[in-house]
């Protein structure tokens, strides 16, 4: 199957944008060892701001160093992860409302060993129910028994409630700030939204800035 060139960890592994993924990897397994990170969420404050492509390409790295990964995309809104990895879009909402699912989740391999994706499937008409429920909960840990490393692509956190909601489920969020376009109120907004919910804020990354710029 394939990919779009912006998986910059495939594309061009030497390069150094795809070395500030696997530094922004080790920096999420050891700037938490008291309290380990095994599910994360990666949103950003709005759209547009590169999350999607961000945490695909996370997701490689956590792969790519032996971990067993599982990328979810979370955004029953406007999908990504399945336009990205060239796959049918059907996975997450059929483990929300098929029982079989649970105990063989529809889970995709890819061109990346260690790596699947779970799609999000149909969109469904009350997204933030759906992620706020017990059921997500169950997923998850189901998931989580599977993998080393289960990484979230999540809605916008300003444009609907869904990623605060299901960053509560998680062990940590990270936010996808985009250079000279992703506007500082919008990011401060974006991280006092998941600080009032009680989200563990792990960190912020910094995409698509000039090569001297740091970049994670």
């Amino acid at each position: 199957m394939g990919a779009v060139p912006d998986l910059i960890t495939l594309k061009d592994p030497r390069s150094a944008a795809a070395e500030a993924f696997r530094t922004l990897r080790t920096n999420l397994i050891f700037s938490s060892v008291e309290n380990p990170i095994h599910t994360l969420l990666v949103t950003s404050a709005a759209q547009d701001d590169g999350k999607s492509i961000a945490v695909a390409n996370l997701a490689i790295t956590f792969a790519s160093a032996g971990f067993k990964t599982i990328l979810v995309d979370g955004d029953l809104r406007q999908p990504k992860q399945h336009t990205i990895w060239n796959v049918p879009n059907q996975g997450l909402t059929t483990m929300m409302v098929q029982d079989s699912a649970l105990s063989s989740p529809p889970l995709v391999n890819t061109s990346v060993e260690n790596l699947q994706v779970l799609p999000a499937g149909e969109r469904p008409p009350n997204p933030a129910d759906l992620l706020s429920g017990q059921r997500m909960t169950e997923i998850i840990g189901i998931l989580r028994s599977r993998a080393a490393y289960v990484l979230f692509d999540s809605p916008p956190i300003l444009a609907a409630t869904d990623a605060a909601l299901l960053g509560i489920k998680t062990d940590g969020a990270l936010l996808v700030v985009r250079a000279g376009k992703t506007r500082r109120d919008h990011t401060l907004r974006a991280r006092e939204t998941l600080e009032r919910v009680h989200v563990r804020i792990v960190g912020a990354v910094l995409t698509n800035a000039r090569e001297q710029q740091a970049t994670y």
